[in-house]
């Protein structure tokens, strides 16, 4: 097990009615609230009015229409009333994309150039406003952890931010606020939540802890998301579904293992950059594309003991057949939530591949370091297998 240190300061409220925690937790900090949100959803389900009843007493100035792949464009915007209305707390009720966006607005609320600039370099990030979140969806898990994507359509661009600075100081986690998530999103985010265990997983160097925090999540995810296509009003389902995916992302289920570049979030960071299609949809299509390019000789056990532990497989004397199996069952499971499994079905064709993959080498230099290395041509030919 590799040497680690690890620390979250965000104190989660989680289960029924923890809302109630919204007042005290708020004018902890101050009373002048920017409230950060995306459509109409959290006014149709009555989200909206129940938060500004529990901030009656602030005074609460709205950002509405954060876009599914938040752009720099609302960051700027939001910085910009954050900083003519003396803002206390930047408060994100809504899914992960609203919540990257407050993240990068609390950085860029503090500083003097603009906010761009801290995406591409993150040592500009040296202060932040306090950010609160209401989790209204499970998937990226930026609820319970430090870092946000944002995206610039002026250079086709969708890169992270992290700091430590933007670690949520609360997150409100009440599962019955994804009950009104529809079934397509629904699907989408458990691709987003079983990503994030992927990129952790499927490394050199790896530990039993850790192992079986993936495992638990992965089973959770492939028991919960198709109930919940059935059930969207399970509770129980909406609950560990949305547990897990907090615990996903935070760094937890991945501490004593080894180097991690997550390939294949930078793979679909440039799809979702150009084509501004749903995240978690592109991950589950690249994903069964990139184990397939990543199973050899050397990593062919991996793959025999996650079909083993995650879809339980009987062991098998041909180890490939084995791997291959394991990597068709999650393709299957993804197709079966409704997800297609070629980027063809998006739109997408081959004339911008080598563009994508040379932006993605050059802002992901860890790739050489996958359990087994991609360079420039091995990213191209992944972006082709899964058209």
């Amino acid at each position: 097990m590799e040497n680690f240190t690890f620390y979250t300061p965000t104190r989660v409220h989680f289960g029924k009615g923890t809302i109630e925690q919204l007042h005290k937790e708020t004018v902890a900090v101050g009373k002048k609230v920017l409230l950060v949100y995306g459509g109409n959803s959290i006014k149709r389900s009555g989200l909206y009015d129940t938060v500004k009843q529990k901030l009656s007493d602030c005074q609460i100035f709205d950002l509405p229409g954060v876009e599914p792949n938040p752009r720099v464009t609302s960051v700027r915007e939001g910085a910009r009333l954050c900083k003519e209305h003396n803002i206390d707390l930047v408060l994100a009720v809504g899914g992960g994309s609203v919540l990257d966006c407050a993240k990068a607005i609390c950085a860029a609320a503090c500083y003097d150039g603009d906010a761009w600039e801290q995406v591409l370099d993150w040592s500009k990030v040296t202060k932040a406003l306090p950010l609160g979140t209401v989790l209204t969806l499970s998937a990226t898990g930026s609820e319970f952890d430090a870092g946000a994507v944002i995206s610039n359509l002026e250079t086709n661009e969708k890169l992270a931010i992290i700091s430590d600075l933007l670690n949520p100081r609360f997150s409100i986690l009440d599962p019955q606020y994804t009950f009104t998530v529809p079934a397509n999103q629904t699907a989408a985010g458990a691709a987003d939540i079983m990503s994030h265990i992927y990129e952790q997983y499927f490394c050199a160097v790896t530990n039993p802890v850790s192992d079986g925090l993936c495992e638990t999540i992965l089973k959770t995810i492939i028991e919960c998301a198709p109930l919940l296509i059935k059930e969207p009003e399970n509770y129980d389902a909406r609950a560990n579904m949305m547990w897990a995916s907090s615990l996903a992302c935070n760094g937890i289920c991945s501490l004593g293992n080894g180097i991690r570049p997550w390939p294949c979030h930078a793979m679909e960071h440039e799809l979702s950059a150009i084509y501004d299609i749903t995240h978690g949809v592109g991950l589950a299509i690249l994903t069964p594309h990139l184990l397939r390019y990543a199973l050899n000789e050397t990593t062919v056990e991996r793959y025999c003991h996650y079909g083993k532990a995650v879809f339980g497989m009987a062991e098998q004397d041909d180890r490939m057949a084995m791997a291959n199996e394991a990597i068709n069952r999650t393709e299957q499971f993804f197709t079966s939530l409704g997800i297609p499994n070629n980027l063809t079905a998006l739109g997408i064709d081959d004339s911008r591949i080598d563009e994508m993959a040379e932006h993605c080498v050059k802002f992901n230099p860890g790739l050489d370091k996958f359990i087994r290395p991609l360079l420039l041509e091995d990213v191209k030919q992944i972006y082709r297998n899964a058209l």
